[in-house]
């Protein structure tokens, strides 16, 4: 996407794929790099909060200094990318702008403080970044400065802030908080790492505009990709009964690693992430995961990339299992044809962790209040061996008392 000065364009990348996909943006330029996730279109919105402008020494103060014919600086601004659909958007404010956008079409407004702008309204879902073209961030050195910003939110939600978002300039940073009629710039503190507002939170160091993640929008795993000749890092937050569930690909985090959210029931980690892909997540729980690197001082970021809501013991689950009661009772050579019917099979589950999660699953599907089902366990006529029907040797069971040599039935309670 290229828009320079122009209030509109048509200039705009479009990426399309029969697969499930994630879109990491990277613009590197001199020193400057920033990295946003792409959304696709179906989780756009068609209303968005506005943040608030950070006070930028050199940028955006003095105040008399902001002027458009100046790149560093100018205002901020808003960039807002139609989807496939023609379309309205209304910028509201002091004064509401309305303008009309052809599908894929690129409108840029400029954040005056004039305008007291507050809200994007569109008929139909759009995406809307933020930030500044070339901002300040260290002595006389300006870079750009964006965030694609979240779909508006009007419910109360707690944000946990994990303090390495603002290594080395703990001082300087910001967060910018956004409610549906009014917006507030407030000092980021580490010993109140909890923020809970009706609306976005966005953090912002010298450099970087990150999207907090609300407790509400925790995932259970995420996908990180290293930039190369950066240092890259993924900032994980998880309540501090579960940090032992966290795995960064297969590996636990050692406990050295973690630091106590004061005054909350969190903890972070930061992560030094090898060359490559990282999938990060979580045994039996969800959490935030964020990705941070730092390239000759200047740092950059975003929330980290979602493959899954769904926690599992064994790893990231990017088409979940289905667990089903059937709704006919009958013996168990039945309930198999049942399941072989709609190409299910009759669970198995030979370990004990696994044997929990499925149980975990059952009770939810259990609607009907059912007290027993078949499972997938046999005993052999020939030899008087019990076997599970996936193959699995017969080692982690747990026999009621005296019922070995009975039908197996799974006790639903």
């Amino acid at each position: 996407m290229e828009i320079f000065r122009e209030e509109t364009s048509n200039r705009i990348l479009q990426i399309h794929s029969d697969k499930s996909i994630t879109v990491h943006a990277i613009n590197l330029k001199s020193s400057s790099l920033q990295t946003a996730l792409v959304l696709p279109i179906d989780k756009l919105s068609s209303e968005y909060l506005i943040p608030p402008v950070p006070e930028i020494q050199r940028t955006t103060l003095p105040a008399e200094i902001v002027t458009t014919e100046l790149t560093e600086r100018s205002p901020f601004k808003l960039v807002i990318v139609n989807a496939d659909m023609a379309n309205q958007v209304t910028v509201e404010g002091s004064v509401p702008e309305t303008f009309s956008l052809r599908p894929y079409q690129v409108q840029q407004i400029w954040v005056k403080t004039e305008k007291d702008l507050r809200k994007v309204t569109a008929e139909h879902p759009v995406a809307v970044l933020f930030g500044h073209t070339c901002a300040i961030y260290h002595s006389c050195t300006c870079g750009q400065l964006f965030t694609s910003l979240p779909p508006a939110q009007s419910d109360e939600l707690q944000y946990y802030i994990p303090p390495f978002l603002a290594k080395d300039a703990e001082k300087k940073s910001l967060l910018l908080l956004s409610k549906d009629n009014s917006s507030k710039v407030q000092a980021f503190d580490v010993n109140s790492p909890l923020v809970e507002t009706e609306g976005s939170a966005i953090f912002y160091r010298p450099g970087v505009l990150i999207n907090l993640i609300p407790e509400t929008d925790f995932a259970s795993c995420y996908v990180v990709n290293t930039i190369s000749q950066t240092d890259s890092y993924a900032v994980i937050v998880v309540h501090k009964d579960l940090a032992d569930g966290v795995r960064v690909r297969n590996d636990p985090l050692e406990s050295t690693l973690w630091q106590d959210l004061k005054e909350t029931d969190f903890r972070s980690a930061s992560v030094a992430l090898s060359t490559g892909k990282s999938a990060i997540w979580h045994t039996s729980s969800k959490m935030a995961v964020y990705f941070v690197g730092n390239k000759e001082n200047a740092w950059f970021g975003n929330p980290a990339a979602i493959l899954s809501h769904i926690p599992d013991f064994r790893g990231c689950v990017l088409s979940p299992e289905i667990v089903r009661i059937g709704t006919k009772a009958g013996g168990w050579r039945e309930s198999l044809k049942i399941c072989t019917d709609d190409q299910l099979d009759l669970v198995s589950f030979p370990e004990t962790i696994l044997q929990t999660h499925i149980s975990k699953k059952v009770l939810q599907a259990n609607t009907d209040n059912l007290q027993e089902v078949w499972i997938g366990m046999r005993r052999s006529s020939m030899s008087g061996e019990w076997y599970w029907l996936n193959g699995s040797a017969v080692e982690d069971t747990n026999w009621e008392e005296g019922a070995r040599h009975e039908p197996v039935f799974f006790p639903v309670e």
